[in-house]
């Protein structure tokens, strides 16, 4: 697991030594959560929550063992909606997730808020992590 943080640390400095939101930082940063939801590296996905919403997600460790029981077996685009003024997206996804336990597979839509921190000089989700349940 160490292996994969420090490709996740690095992205996120290459990030903060960008100066505003850019396409290209956005892509990667939503590149990279779904790298790791397809490869089911599941741990690392709470560095990419935005710190604020971290500290009031409280149900985020939970959300983390309930989807240590699945295996995601396909992550599809299926839209995407930007803002004006380029600094959030909202974007609507499809899992396919096979549940280790019951051998079955479960289909949900899920959807992810990013937003641009000027702060951090960031592209952070500002949404929970996908939910087998629903």
């Amino acid at each position: 697991m160490p292996r994969i943080l420090i490709p996740v640390l690095t992205l996120l400095m290459l990030a903060a030594c960008a100066s505003g939101p850019s396409d290209r930082d956005r892509t990667r940063m939503m590149d990279r959560w779904e790298v790791l939801l397809r490869w089911n590296e599941f741990d690392p996905l709470l560095d990419f929550i935005h710190p604020e919403y971290l500290a009031e997600y409280t149900d985020a460790e939970s959300d983390l063992d309930r989807l240590g029981q699945f295996r995601i077996t396909e992550y599809r685009v299926r839209r995407v909606n930007l803002s004006p003024d380029g600094g959030s997206a909202e974007r609507l996804v499809r899992l396919r997730m096979y549940h280790t336990g019951s051998s079955r597979e479960r289909v949900i839509d899920h959807r992810e808020l990013w937003r641009y921190d000027d702060d951090l000089e960031a592209w952070l989700l500002h949404s929970a992590l996908p939910d087998p349940t629903e």
